[in-house]
């Protein structure tokens, strides 16, 4: 009996301050880093998402940006966080997807022993679009023009290593014609020179494309996922336009500092689900073009492996690189 009630006490002795830690969170303001640059998809994303998860949690939740290198600098800082669910990540398929093939060992992190995987909360999928002004209406024609004028075509992503970004890689390496990436710090920055023609094209989000295209200012080509998209039904995806295998898809999560304590990521997991399933938000996001999914931990754990080894096939297909 003394022996049983020792080991209860050693038990709990080692529990004890993240039960405490966790019985007491959140008590202060929780920081949710965008890793990049505002006004995209993926900032439309957090801000909803903090908004819901403050009114749920009892908390300001405020999202900054700190863009930069592909999304690294603001996921290599909350890979080194402290883990008690005050600093989180919005997640990507270009953070936690792409760059672990993209930068190989010069990546400042590690996408799965760095962090828990709280939620993986959306599938978003991009849009090819052209300035009003371009001659082409759809891919094919693209295509056509693209070998009668090598080298000239340019494309525009919202950085190097993001889902944007490979889907022009993809595209070059299917279709057989030379296009120049120009990569930017966000797709805000990107959209304004497409739209003045700075830039050919852009393979971008759809709730950064889908006001342009309503006003006339852009013409979508096609859509980089398979399948067609709720928010914009008459887009044919590129793989009916004579590339059969182009298949892609973005997505988005929110992600912790690695250790963080379980009682904190379920109580996480569970105010990011509850935002995602409420009908207002659910109806807004997928008039975006944005698929919530909304994982529990298991299996956002479980989707972040697949999709490393996933895009590390479309890195070494496409042949992008980072210099």
């Amino acid at each position: 009996m003394k022996r049983r009630t020792l080991l209860l006490a050693a038990i709990s002795a080692i529990f004890a301050p993240e039960l405490t830690l966790a019985q007491a969170y959140p008590s202060k303001v929780i920081h949710i880093i965008n890793p990049f640059a505002a006004g995209g998809g993926l900032d439309q994303l957090a801000r909803h998402l903090a908004q819901s998860m403050s009114e749920s949690m009892g908390q300001p939740v405020i999202v900054e940006n700190r863009p930069g290198a592909g999304g690294n600098i603001g996921a290599e800082l909350v890979a080194k966080a402290k883990p008690d669910g005050y600093t989180l990540v919005m997640g990507s398929s270009a953070t936690h997807g792409i760059n672990p093939a993209l930068y190989g060992p010069r990546l400042p992190f590690n996408p799965v022993k760095d962090f828990t995987a709280i939620s993986v909360s959306v599938v978003q999928k991009n849009v090819l679009v052209v300035n009003a002004s371009m001659p082409v209406n759809n891919v094919r024609e693209l295509i056509v023009l693209g070998k009668s004028q090598p080298t000239k075509l340019s494309f525009g992503s919202a950085g190097a290593g993001t889902s944007q970004h490979l889907s022009g890689e993809l595209f070059k390496s299917m279709a057989g014609i030379e296009m120049v990436h120009v990569p930017y710090k966000g797709s805000a920055a990107a959209m304004t020179d497409l739209l003045g023609g700075q830039i050919s094209m852009m393979f971008t989000d759809i709730p950064t494309a889908i006001p342009h295209i309503h006003a006339g200012k852009l013409r979508a080509l096609g859509l980089t996922a398979a399948e067609p998209s709720p928010a914009l039904p008459e887009v044919i995806p590129i793989a009916q336009q004579g590339l059969p295998d182009f298949d892609l898809k973005a997505w988005y999560g929110v992600m912790s500092p690695a250790n963080t304590p379980r009682p904190i990521a379920e109580q996480l997991n569970a105010s990011i689900t509850k935002a995602l399933t409420s009908p207002e938000l659910r109806e807004r996001l997928l008039n975006m073009g944005m698929e919530p999914i909304a994982l529990n931990l298991e299996q956002s754990d479980a989707y972040v492996k697949t999709e490393i080894a996933r895009w590390a096939k479309v890195v070494k297909i496409s042949g992008a690189k980072i210099d």
